[in-house]
């Protein structure tokens, strides 16, 4: 975007409908990814059913505005215990077969004109109310959960990023759980997944010393994302191979050979600066090729597969919200239900069970039983304890 070009917020209610539109989308093929996700199913062919499906459903939309981008923001990924994120193989790469236990992290985006509908959700497969989920898995499932119920409520004009991270550590202090090291939640733009304001989640003492304290304003959008380990929550790269990428616009390189320039312009023209995964090519191994010279000049950030020790559990939840006047308005969640998850831990704070127990929207304050995102007001209520 040029500097004389004025920047769409969703101040504007076109805007708002873009955003809609992705995060519908992005709610169904949550939903599908989800409902597939079975004992015996592979990674691979998850991801390649969210993917699909982002890339048909987005298809159907501004059919007549023959210049506009839409699709994927974020490639499907599926990462299994204690894979953090990221994990969204090549059909050269080792697949994984879920089976019933595992806890599963799904994430994906979706963008119509560049406005970026991002999330993801963490549930356990096989699990039922008849066959719950208990010991460490229900511990940070649940408190990964309360963590983004948290967030929709502080997130909000006049709050402060810091809030939000230190609301973080306390719900996971009383799940005997570890918000992951340094993870941030960004601020989204047009065409702009990676936003200047941010969130961090259990920041180092020089991370926080780093990181810039911001306040939230109306008309932003944030993608809040909350990873809760039930270990240390040190995310290490496992050394599985990296096959998602997004283009860094601020880096220039002239590339030397020729498969990496061809592979660049492709990136270039289907992706802009929009995270993409290197299943999406059609040769897969010239991609692989191409993309190394890209990587190590630093045209293309890699989205590492992070892990966090053998044996610990993972959950991840993520949305976008609207900060609007009339308050947050949040556009992407999974189907979630709570009574499945029986930890013995609850939330220990009283200001944050309170906060957690209010509604997270204003329309919803004078029905006393409104569900808030997925569920009722009494079982928040339950679960803070």
């Amino acid at each position: 975007m040029s500097d004389d070009e004025q920047e769409q917020t969703v101040a504007e209610d076109l805007v708002v409908t873009k955003y809609k539109m992705g995060g519908d989308i992005a709610n169904q093929a949550l939903r599908l990814v989800v409902e597939a996700a079975k004992p015996g199913v592979s990674v691979l062919s998850l991801c390649e059913k969210g993917d699909e499906f982002i890339t048909a459903e987005t298809g159907k939309v501004f059919k007549k505005e023959k210049e506009m981008k839409k699709g994927i923001a974020f490639p499907t990924s599926v990462s299994v215990n204690n894979c953090v994120c990221h994990f969204s193989p090549l059909k050269s790469d080792p697949d994984y077969t879920l089976k019933d236990g595992d806890l599963v992290k799904i994430d994906l985006g979706v963008h119509v004109d560049g406005f970026i509908a991002n999330v993801a959700h963490s549930f356990v497969v096989g699990a039922t109310k008849e066959n719950p989920v208990r010991g460490r898995k229900a511990d940070v499932v649940k408190a990964a959960y309360l963590c983004a119920e948290a967030a929709l409520r502080i997130v909000k004009p006049g709050n402060q990023n810091i809030q939000v991270t230190e609301a973080w550590n306390k719900i996971a202090q009383s799940f005997k759980c570890t918000p992951i090291e340094g993870m941030l939640s960004h601020q989204l733009k047009q065409h702009v997944i990676d936003g200047e304001k941010t969130i961090i989640q259990n920041p180092s003492d020089q991370q926080r010393k780093d990181h810039e304290k911001a306040e939230f304003e109306v008309h932003e959008v944030y993608a809040v994302d909350v990873l809760i380990s039930s270990g240390e929550g040190k995310a290490r790269d496992g050394g599985l191979r990296t096959t998602i990428y997004k283009r860094d616009p601020s880096k220039q390189y002239g590339l030397k050979m020729k498969t990496s320039r061809m592979f660049f312009s492709e990136v270039e023209r289907r992706f802009d600066a929009m995270p993409f995964t290197l299943r999406a090519f059609e040769d897969e191994a010239r991609a692989r090729l191409g993309v190394v010279e890209c990587a190590k000049h630093e045209l293309l950030q890699p989205f590492s597969v992070l892990h966090e020790k053998e044996g610990e559990f993972v959950a991840q939840f993520k949305f976008t919200v609207l900060l609007m006047p009339n308050g947050s308005h949040r556009i992407t969640s999974g189907p979630f239900d709570l009574e499945i998850y029986k930890s013995e831990h609850q939330v220990e704070d009283q200001e944050l069970r309170s906060l957690i127990q209010s509604s997270a929207s204003r329309k919803t304050q004078k029905k006393k039983k409104k569900k808030v995102g997925h569920y009722s007001k009494e079982a928040l209520c339950d679960a803070c304890g």
